[in-house]
């Protein structure tokens, strides 16, 4: 089969193409925007990659195209390829609808949802089941340093449900389709890891995200399990709607059923209905990652692996790529890039550092660059998420509302400039030895990180 995709630079459609490769589909693909490294990747894969979206890709003449939901009819003239795709009545599909059919059919899919934790709890889900001896198969919106890339298709075999673990976005499908991602998946196992408000842009409110959470929880078949944080409010909500399937809860109180963690966030004791079962020791920090942990080994338990086995897999567990990843040092002073973009994880990052790094001095430096924050519906939430910093630094360019008086609370801990280099400025005049530079963004940051390492070398 030949798949064009449209949008295939995006996490998940760079993941997808990487997947149909390996199943030796032929794949082609365009982007507004093809540039390292997801280029880089693909085209080693042997993925002919095209800038824009021009027309006359429809001389390729795929089997089928595949759509990304980079791709709007709101702005029909960015995307002239859909237009003559829709004139044309060729056949065309979803990334979701085209994954479902034909890689997620005859698998025992794993899905791990939630606003927050997803990419880490999958790429744990995805380890423990790969140290069990299970190959499974994967689909991560980022890179697992265990493994090195962000998909594979995992052993396939005849008439079994081989596992394959997916992060399960409630992001809408795509323009023709604005179901969440996840409904399509199918899973016997589904992980609930927590529900806030987000993604601003497509949903009007928390309940119309809970109502895509329940469509999730429709899919799961009575023989499935559905692993739920259980201090998640919106979640017990999302189960009253109806629950047809097994329930395991994480995160409970004293020895109410289900699991839970005593101890610290690296080296805790897991216990199940107030029993202890194992001992997690490993290098992550952070309560939200030990819940993440919880989830981890409640869905691999589904699929045979022993609670003991997995807290042993989680110790050799090495994260995701910008979840606190050390990116270097130069003059004493430590740089790191996170992921981070919603005012609760940025809170809980920067928590999770201070566990770290106690009394030193946190300067974090964020951009609200998700559509979320860009609409400033959360604008309110960013003293809370920014308290336990020492000093904030914002990059404020491109915003319709104003950083500087949302960040009013912190005072003076609160720096705000429209331009990358104007807030690497303000850093490297703030800094000194031993502190820790945490900068936060969904996207690139326009190399921010490069640029700090390399101010501070020149201090000599």
């Amino acid at each position: 089969m030949h798949i064009h995709i449209l949008g295939i630079c995006g996490s998940f459609m760079g993941g997808l193409a990487a997947l149909a490769r390996e199943a030796g589909h032929r794949v082609t693909g365009c982007d507004a925007n093809v540039y390292p490294p997801m280029s880089d990747q693909l085209r080693a894969l042997g993925v002919e990659l095209i800038e824009g979206y021009g027309a006359e890709q429809l001389a390729l003449k795929p089997d089928v195209f595949v759509i990304g939901n980079v791709v709007s009819r709101a702005r029909a003239e960015a995307f002239p390829l859909m237009e003559a795709i829709l004139d044309a009545g060729v056949p065309y599909t979803s990334g979701p609808q085209w994954l479902a059919e034909q890689v997620l059919a005859g698998r025992h899919v794993l899905a791990v949802a939630g606003t927050h934790g997803k990419t880490t709890t999958t790429s744990m889900l995805a380890w423990i089941l790969e140290v069990a001896g299970l190959q499974p198969g994967f689909l991560v919106g980022g890179v697992p340093l265990n493994f090195g890339v962000s998909a594979r298709l995992g052993r396939v075999a005849a008439g079994e449900r081989t596992p394959f673990v997916i992060e399960a976005d409630e992001y809408d499908t795509a323009f023709f389709d604005k179901r969440s991602k996840f409904v399509h998946y199918r899973p016997r196992t589904a992980v609930l890891n927590n529900l806030e408000y987000d993604h601003a842009d497509i949903f009007p409110d928390l309940q119309a995200i809970e109502t895509q959470f329940h469509h999730l929880v429709r899919t799961v078949p009575a023989s499935g399990l559905l692993v739920i944080n259980a201090r998640e409010e919106a979640l017990v909500r999302v189960l009253a709607r109806g629950c047809w399937s097994e329930v395991e809860r994480f995160g409970v109180k004293s020895d109410a059923p289900g699991l839970r963690a005593r101890g610290e966030p690296h080296a805790f004791d897991v216990l199940k209905s107030g029993v202890k079962v194992a001992r997690v020791e490993w290098s992550l920090i952070g309560e939200h990652n030990q819940l993440n942990a919880l989830a981890a080994m409640a869905a691999a338990e589904h699929v045979g692996v022993a609670l003991a086995d997995a807290a042993r897999a989680l110790a050799s567990f090495q994260n995701v790529r910008r979840r606190l990843e050390l990116r270097g040092e130069a003059a004493g002073i430590k740089v790191y890039d996170d992921f981070a973009h919603h005012p609760t994880a940025i809170r809980t990052t920067v928590d999770g550092l201070r566990r770290r790094v106690g009394l030193e001095r946190i300067l974090a430096i964020f951009e609200p660059r998700s559509n979320t924050m860009k609409l400033g519906t959360m604008k309110a939430q960013l003293p809370w998420a920014l308290e336990e910093a020492d000093l904030a630094f914002c990059h404020g360019g491109g915003l319709d509302w104003d950083p500087s008086e949302s960040l009013a609370p912190l005072g003076d801990k609160a720096v705000v400039s429209d331009s990358i280099d104007g807030l690497v400025k303000r850093v490297l005049q703030a800094a000194r030895p031993g502190d820790h530079l945490l900068c936060m963004s969904n996207g690139g940051f326009g190399g921010i990180h490069a640029k700090l390492l390399e101010g501070l070398a020149a201090r000599g």
